[in-house]
């Protein structure tokens, strides 16, 4: 779709856009790469298994996870606005525009309370420099969580200090904010993970941590190891939640979207994994068992940490990496929602971030509030924080992705489609009869079976 000047339609006079290659992939990866990755995906490893789930998730990644991330960036590419925009310039008078304000709105109440969790890791990477976790046993350690999540004044203080960097760095850009710091940020990410790759390594009797997590035990698959290993991957590469389609719509025309897809899910795989090395060998190493819950990242291994030589300095870095991670990820889903309002409402990029943030971060301190003094308030069984993540996970992202697969892979123009894979002809794709199939059959049926077990009907 061009002009007659050979732009595209879709494109924003002077819209922002990313500079470099690397730049483009370092705050791709960072949307991918969040606490899922360090927190949530040796957990559910732990409880599936170990190498047995990591064989299934792999598979779900290429076969759901790549094509529909793919999709999302050839919406925004070609549409060169919002999540919402993209939809609408796409499919002008159609309500496929639907899928992309269920990505805003998950965007939105996702990071009311993300920013809450991002919050715990600023509490942590303090306590863990004041030493406090020395000496204390795990139950100790549990009730040490406990009270600070159900304080009314401290974990809105440090969300409020954590949506306030987040905001910073979105308010000054695209390449000169989220590019920038996302170069900075993803290679030091990395460093920090290794390093704590290699100190658990050293620990004795920390190898059973690597078999448990790459020899794989076939016994173990089922059909509900399958279904938690395609939640994952789902959840893991930012799906459905109007980021890929918003930093698609930031890609210059002559980046290669496959490859760009492909090095995004390798990444975040690739994290996800080096976080299992650091966590396994050292829950082996000190007699805990693998399946300890959510617990594992805020209970059990500050107990670690505070058993293991050098465990002051390791027990900082680790609550830094997770501080790392969560950043990346609130300033993707922050970003969502600003471009959405500076293009809707033709609003400057500060003010826009600034409204966005103020509104979220209040909401966020409602679902802090809800696990301590406001604990009373129930929906449908749930706390306002759980019942925020119960909604969006479960029917804002899974909604959103099914849309926008059915409406890439069965009503976008198949011209359009080979162009941006294409750019334009400059280059041959030979997977464009795969990614077709993957996204008309596989990607949906995926979908359905994730959105099927999330509420509990399979």
């Amino acid at each position: 779709m061009t002009n007659n000047n050979g732009n595209s339609l879709g494109e924003t006079k002077g819209r922002e856009s990313f500079k470099s290659s690397f730049g483009l992939l370092a705050a791709a990866v960072g949307s991918a790469v969040g606490l899922g990755n360090i927190w949530r995906f040796p957990y559910i490893t732990g409880v599936n298994g170990g190498g047995a789930f990591l064989i299934i998730y792999l598979f779900c990644v290429v076969a759901i996870g790549l094509p529909v991330m793919l999709a999302e960036f050839v919406i925004g590419r070609e549409g060169k606005k919002d999540a919402i925009g993209s939809f609408k310039y796409l499919a002008p008078g159609k309500k496929w525009y639907i899928s992309g304000v269920l990505g805003v709105l998950a965007a939105f109440f996702i990071l009311s309370f993300y920013g809450v969790i991002a919050g715990w890791t600023l509490e942590y990477i303090v306590s863990a420099a004041g030493n406090q976790f020395a000496g204390k046993s795990a139950a100790e350690i549990g009730g040490f969580f406990t009270s600070f999540i159900s304080s009314p004044i401290k974990p809105i203080i440090w969300q409020v200090v954590f949506m306030s960097i987040t905001a910073i760095i979105v308010a000054t850009g695209v390449e000169k904010g989220i590019e920038k710091f996302s170069k900075l940020m993803i290679p030091l990410l990395l460093l920090i993970i290794i390093i704590l790759d290699i100190r658990a390594l050293t620990l004795p009797g920390g190898m059973a941590g690597i078999e448990f997590l790459f020899k794989p035990d076939f016994s173990k698959i089922n059909g509900k190891v399958i279904l938690a290993a395609l939640g994952h991957a789902f959840f893991s590469l930012s799906l459905g939640m109007g980021i890929m389609i918003t930093y698609g719509s930031y890609i210059p025309k002559e980046e290669k979207l496959g490859k760009t897809a492909l090095k995004v899910s390798i990444a975040d795989t690739l994290i996800a994994l080096l976080a299992g090395v650091a966590i396994f060998p050292a829950v082996f190493a000190f007699g805990i068992a693998p399946d300890s819950g959510p617990g594992l990242v805020f209970i059990t291994l500050p107990n670690v940490f505070a058993q293991m030589p050098g465990g002051y300095f390791f027990s900082i870095m680790f609550f830094l990496l997770l501080a790392l991670a969560a950043l990346t990820s609130t300033i993707s889903l922050l970003e969502v929602v600003v471009a959405y309002i500076i293009e809707t409402f033709k609003m400057e990029r500060k003010k826009a971030t600034l409204i966005s943030a103020t509104l979220i971060t209040l909401i966020g301190m409602v679902a802090s509030l809800s696990n301590g003094n406001l604990s009373y308030i129930q929906i449908f069984g749930k706390n306002i924080f759980d019942f925020i993540d119960y909604l969006t996970a479960n029917y804002f992202l899974t909604t959103g992705a099914f849309l926008s697969s059915i409406f890439f892979a069965w009503k976008l123009d198949k011209e359009v489609i080979k162009n941006q894979l294409t750019n334009q002809g400059a280059f041959q794709v030979d997977y464009i009869k795969a990614f077709y199939f993957l996204l008309k059959f596989v990607a949906p049926i995926g979908i359905i079976f994730v959105f099927l077990t999330e509420v509990g009907l399979i």
